[in-house]
């Protein structure tokens, strides 16, 4: 993914043009789901998608517009007043994989940018799985 010392993923990746079109793609999916669509209010989901499409660029090496107007990312604490289980990560990440792949990024972009998407989603989880009815757990004995 390299293409001189001073171009950073951001510029790689198509710059504001690619993160407008994977954002907008995106939330068209978020819009009707049934999992992730409550945790918006109601109406417009142009406030989020730009929170998400600047906090995307910036993180890439792009404009600092999220930190100018919204101070550090903080993601955790940022999305800690939303239930996210397995079920709402696994559903992001569908999403925003459909959205990745409708993009024409060379596959070596691609999965730099995967990978971190991955991380960043099971960061954000913050409601734990529960385990299979009848597991049984027992401490390891000394």
């Amino acid at each position: 993914m390299s293409q001189g010392p001073s171009t950073t993923p951001f510029e790689q990746f198509g710059g504001s043009e690619f993160f407008t079109s994977l954002i907008d793609a995106f939330y068209s999916r978020v819009a009707d789901d049934e999992i992730l669509r409550p945790m918006y209010p109601p109406g417009s989901l142009d406030d989020a998608k730009w929170r998400l499409r600047a906090f995307l660029e910036q993180y890439w090496g792009g404009p600092g517009d999220y930190s100018d107007q919204r101070g550090h990312p903080r993601l955790r604490m940022r999305h800690a007043g939303f239930a996210i289980d397995s079920r709402a990560r696994d559903r992001w990440l569908t999403h925003m994989r459909d959205a990745l792949e409708e993009q024409d990024l060379p596959p070596e972009a691609q999965g730099v940018l995967w990978h971190y998407l991955q991380g960043a989603a099971f960061a954000m989880q913050n409601v734990p799985d529960e385990p299979p009815p009848g597991t049984v757990f027992q401490a390891e004995s000394t």
